[in-house]
């Protein structure tokens, strides 16, 4: 939610994708590599993470960054998915449409709301074509109006 990265690229996260600058490595569709920067409360929970991962008697996956503390193995996707279904389930979300993928949808309307441009969310979400990104974040018609009533030449009297 707070990168804005495909399931498939959570799942393929290793521990050495995590840079000391703030970055994540990423790689996405085609095998295309690019760097994320991540925020404070991402980098605070990949240090509880990784200490937690760190303590796992039964570690199999030493590269994958997410494992499960039961095999020790790489998570799967569908092991994700099924991880927050039943957090939307416990928060009351449950059957109303919400999903994994929907959550990437959401990352991306938040950063359009609060000012990031669609070239720089483009390169964020690992979009090649700029048009992808324009259909992939959905503007709300409020934002639209607020838009319009912005430019300077709206307060003109003719």
């Amino acid at each position: 939610l707070n990168c804005g990265m495909r399931l498939s690229e959570l799942v393929n996260i290793n521990i050495t994708d995590i840079h000391d600058d703030g970055t994540i490595r990423i790689v996405g569709k085609g095998n295309k590599e690019r760097l994320v920067y991540l925020n404070d409360a991402c980098n605070t929970a990949l240090r509880r993470l990784c200490d937690e991962r760190a303590k796992l008697p039964n570690l199999q996956d030493k590269k994958a960054l997410f494992v499960s503390k039961h095999t020790g193995k790489r998570l799967s996707a569908r092991r994700i998915q099924q991880i927050v279904d039943n957090c939307l389930k416990a928060a009351g979300l449950s059957g109303k449409g919400y999903s994994v993928h929907k959550l990437r949808h959401t990352a991306a309307t938040l950063m359009l709301a609060n000012g990031v441009d669609l070239k720089t969310l483009q390169e964020v979400l690992g979009h090649e074509n700029l048009n992808t990104t324009q259909i992939y974040t959905h503007i709300e018609n409020t934002d639209k109006k607020i838009a319009a009533e912005a430019n300077p030449l709206s307060k003109l009297k003719l």
